[in-house]
């Protein structure tokens, strides 16, 4: 990767440091957040055989519409990515914030997600 954008270069280093440790199993599959400057979405993926589980983002209709903050959007993507996870069978995921920082939109995602019986 060129260095060319050093915000991109240091979260792209901070999230391979992330993902060596980092695995998604069948029974226990990643939780991973990746945020744009407008949307956030949130996917459960199996590392093991490469596929995303579940999905859930802030550009679905029900929250798109809704004019409140991104962390309150954030937030009911989190609710939505608990929703969809239970039905699918899934109660703990391994939460992977992809070289964001824990902070504003993430981890209101994060603490929605956990309110709404995911366990990590």
């Amino acid at each position: 990767m060129a260095i060319k954008d050093k915000k991109k270069y240091r979260r792209f280093k901070i999230k391979k440091r992330i993902r060596k440790i980092i695995n998604g199993t069948p029974e226990r599959p990643r939780l991973t957040v990746f945020r744009s400057n407008k949307q956030i979405y949130a996917q459960l993926i199996d590392d093991l055989d490469g596929k995303t589980l579940v999905s859930a983002s802030s550009a679905t209709d029900s929250i798109a519409d809704k004019k409140i903050t991104k962390i309150e959007k954030a937030k009911l993507v989190g609710q939505l990515i608990a929703e969809k996870a239970k039905e699918a069978g899934f109660e703990s995921v391994v939460f992977d914030r992809n070289g964001y920082l824990y902070h504003g939109r993430v981890k209101s995602l994060a603490e929605a997600a956990r309110e709404g019986g995911l366990k990590f």
